[in-house]
């Protein structure tokens, strides 16, 4: 029997989860990130990892906690590039945002890599994101949704995934709490999927800390309408000090 390269395996589920898109959660689909069942598996660096049990499924939902040493801008520039992925999501191979939307409603598709035998997946998000000027965080939600886009014979479709993104500026550090709970197609062990749920938001987060110190990613601001909602992300113009303001 072909053994299931766990790398490949990892990069198919990070990528579920990481997309720099979102979406709103459907009730109930993950756990209170306050909740007291979480149970911490690793420390690494600024990083902690948390995992929960999840009813109704196999598979273990994680908890991310994360001190980014970039600011919530060059962040929010990554996030809201939905080629990205490719760049600091393992085993992301192709990734694109489509159809019309706006900045807080969009959606995306995405493709991964699966060694064989497993057919690679694919998956569409539908996108939201908010923000407030007064409290200066970010949440981003990611949902699969499937039947938004047709299917194609070499992919299998994710069908359930649920991810939140929270991002919460500390000066020119960045919190970062990342929720997800993925309920993958097909015949994948449990044990072993729930074993990469630690090792995958820890390599994810050291890429995108890393990723959004690029220079593409900087001098980037929030942007915010006239009630304090965060309505975009766009690039300074020289001399445009609109990013601290804003702040």
């Amino acid at each position: 029997m072909p053994v299931i390269n766990a790398r490949k395996l990892a990069g198919w589920i990070s990528g579920v989860c990481a997309l720099t898109v979102c979406t709103a959660l459907q009730a109930g689909s993950l756990p209170d990130e306050n909740a007291a069942d979480w149970s911490l598996s690793t420390t690494a660096d600024n990083i902690r990892i948390y995992t929960i049990e999840q009813p109704d499924s196999s598979f273990k939902a994680f908890k991310a906690v994360a001190i980014m040493d970039v600011p919530i801008e060059n962040l929010m520039a990554v996030m809201i590039d939905p080629t990205s992925c490719t760049a600091w999501v393992h085993g992301c191979t192709e990734s694109y945002g489509f159809g019309e939307g706006s900045f807080d409603d969009r959606y995306a598709y995405s493709v991964n890599d699966m060694p064989w035998p497993v057919a690679d997946r694919d998956y569409v998000l539908h996108i939201q994101t908010d923000g407030d000027r007064d409290s200066g965080e970010v949440v981003m939600h990611l949902n699969a949704v499937p039947d938004h886009r047709e299917q194609f014979d070499q992919y299998v479709r994710v069908d359930r995934s649920d991810t939140l993104y929270r991002f919460i500026p500390e000066g020119q550090q960045t919190r970062m709490i990342w929720l997800q709970h993925t309920d993958p197609n097909g015949a994948l062990p449990s044990w072993l999927v729930n074993s990469l749920l630690v090792d995958i938001p820890v390599k994810s987060l050291k890429n995108l800390e890393q990723v959004a110190q690029l220079p593409r990613y900087q001098n980037h601001q929030l942007d915010y309408n006239s009630n304090g909602q965060l309505t975009g992300v766009s690039l300074m113009q020289s001399g445009d000090d609109a990013a601290s303001s804003n702040r």
